[in-house]
């Protein structure tokens, strides 16, 4: 849908004085332009020459003169025009558009009636479907809104395709040409239940027929007034649209307990020196106990042992001589061992990284979503039913 019909044949071509741009700011912000040579594009980004868009090709990045921003130059469709046109009235978006379109069953070469042209936001939308060959007959009661509608219609390179006519279609009903001509019908109206039986004498056999309502009082008496008319497989759906936001976010999954620090080489060298020193003091024992029991005076009796407390002396004296080697080897060994546990830290401490290098480590960033509470968006029930052929 660009605003020439030669340039809709090559959509691929690059951005001429004259043409219509849709400028991109960011996800929810966008505005048509107009290209001019001497024309200006000022936005929260800097200033944008439309001189140094003339030969880019549509979906271009453009970067502003002033101010250092850039913005996307993308062509025209009905879905971006929906976006950034002047609203005149309520309209309908995407969502609503898409579903409208399909269960239709629009195709190149159909005709389509629409009653309640407003902004225009369904009609281009409208027209891509059954263009280049098929036509679009929208009906508008108010005067001015249909004068705009059909100004912009032919901007955007729609007059061949779209007419728009001014005229009260919930009082007098469609024009008596459009009988049995039209492959679809769509009513955007305060009391479409009044139009339904103009929209039988309009709709050819197997033909679709939508209204647009924000009030289920509105459908009820909506249905009656197609079963009543000759339209089956009668249905209403409405349509929800809910956005997300991506973005990257920490995630932690344990925020009290700390991650355990992994058994290393430290902890097993401190065990194996442990072990040793149990054994070496129970070796120290067992050496006393043994020299104690092979004593000359433990086999003569009772007689022999007040015999000389000398000897008895003598005796303690050479047990601690015979103790001395073993606390000093135990002593020895407690020194090693101690000496081995400090030279284990400092290795340890080493390889670790230091506590401010941990700190500094950051759980990995996570891509997540989450809905957005509030969106652009207008929504109603949409009412669908098929003209069957009347017995």
């Amino acid at each position: 849908m660009l605003h020439k019909p030669a340039s809709a044949a090559d959509p691929g071509r690059c951005i001429q004085e004259g043409d219509l741009v849709v400028v991109y700011e960011g996800f929810d912000s966008m505005k048509s332009v107009w290209v001019t040579a001497k024309g200006n594009c000022n936005n929260k980004y800097g200033s944008f020459a439309h001189a140094d868009w003339l030969g880019k090709p549509f979906g271009s990045r453009a970067t502003a003169r002033k101010g250092g921003g850039w913005v996307l130059l993308l062509a025209p469709t009905p879905e971006l025009w929906t976006s950034v046109l002047r609203h005149r009235t309520q309209i309908l978006y995407v969502a609503d558009i898409a579903m409208v379109c399909a269960m239709l069953e629009l195709r190149p070469g159909a005709v389509v009636l629409e009653s309640g042209t407003g902004s225009g936001s369904l009609t281009h939308s409208l027209a891509r479907a059954v263009g280049p060959t098929g036509h679009v007959w929208t009906y508008e009661f108010h005067e001015q809104r249909a004068q705009m509608a059909a100004e912009e219609f032919r901007a955007n390179g729609l007059g061949d395709i779209v007419t728009v006519t001014q005229l009260d279609i919930e009082e007098g009903g469609f024009p008596e040409r459009h009988h049995g001509k039209a492959d679809a019908l769509f009513l955007d109206l305060p009391k479409p239940y009044k139009v339904v039986p103009s929209a039988a004498r309009c709709v050819r056999p197997d033909g679709m027929f939508c209204s647009f309502s924000p009030c289920i009082e509105q459908v009820q008496r909506t249905c009656e007034a197609l079963n009543a008319n000759g339209f089956r497989d009668i249905r209403t759906m409405e349509v929800l649209l809910r956005s997300h936001e991506v973005s990257r976010v920490q995630l932690q999954t344990d925020l009290e307990a700390p991650p355990a620090a992994p058994a290393g080489r430290k902890q097993g060298r401190q065990q194996q020196q442990q072990q040793q020193q149990q054994q070496q003091q129970q070796q120290g024992r067992g050496a006393k106990r043994s020299r104690t029991e092979s004593g000359d005076g433990t086999e003569q009796g009772e007689a022999a042992r007040p015999a000389s407390d000398a000897a008895a002396a003598a005796g303690a004296a050479s047990e601690a001589e015979a103790d001395a080697p073993a606390a000093a080897e135990a002593a020895s060994g407690e020194a090693a061992a101690g000496a081995a546990a400090a030279a284990g830290a400092e290795e340890e401490a080493a390889a670790a990284p230091s506590g401010g290098q941990q700190q500094q480590q950051q759980p990995a960033r996570q891509v997540v979503s989450k809905p957005v509470p509030f969106g652009r968006g207008h929504t109603g029930y949409l009412t669908f039913a098929r003209r069957v052929v009347p017995l």
